[in-house]
């Protein structure tokens, strides 16, 4: 008796989506020096979806390479259908790929248990502390930097006296 691919995935995705998966199809661009090394990028790029925790499937199509006009550069994109176990993993992805586009496909409502929303929330704290602070160390004036680090001092003030009062609670 033969195994079925097709109804293998179907039952896995129904599974998975039933236990709070997500079916979503993410868009991404690519780009190299050479038609070679887009498709080189692209089969690694979908080789660490894959490898990525939480993810059950990632099937990826390279749309095919095109050069900009000076010959200098080559563009592509790539199409991924991928399956998670969860809603955090799908946002954790597009954080950190920053897809052009995403569908979600499946289903048609998302129910996001709390403490997969806290860590979301704290997941794009993360991200937005971290992309201005590169903005800031670009751009800042040595005398903003210093400013920058008393305020970031008095944030981690902050935060270790509320992990004491909260270890205090318990």
């Amino acid at each position: 008796m033969a195994i079925d691919v097709k109804d293998n995935v179907k039952k896995i995705t129904e599974k998975t989506i039933k236990e709070g998966g997500v079916l979503a199809t993410l868009y991404f661009d690519i780009h190299a020096k050479t038609k070679e090394d887009v498709q080189k990028l692209g089969a690694g790029f979908l080789e660490h979806l894959i490898k990525t925790p939480g993810v059950v499937y990632a099937v990826g199509e390279i749309n095919e390479p095109i050069e900009n006009e000076e010959g200098k550069n080559v563009s592509s994109s790539i199409e991924v259908k991928l399956l998670t176990r969860n809603f955090l993993t799908l946002a954790n992805i597009c954080l950190e790929h920053s897809p052009f586009s995403v569908e979600i496909n499946q289903p048609d409502s998302i129910v996001l248990p709390l403490n997969q929303a806290i860590e979301l929330l704290g997941q794009l704290s993360v991200t937005t502390a971290e992309y201005k602070k590169n903005f800031l160390m670009r751009l800042a004036t040595p005398q903003e930097l210093a400013e920058l680090q008393k305020q970031l001092a008095l944030r981690a003030e902050m935060g270790k006296r509320l992990l004491e009062k909260g270890e205090k609670k318990e």
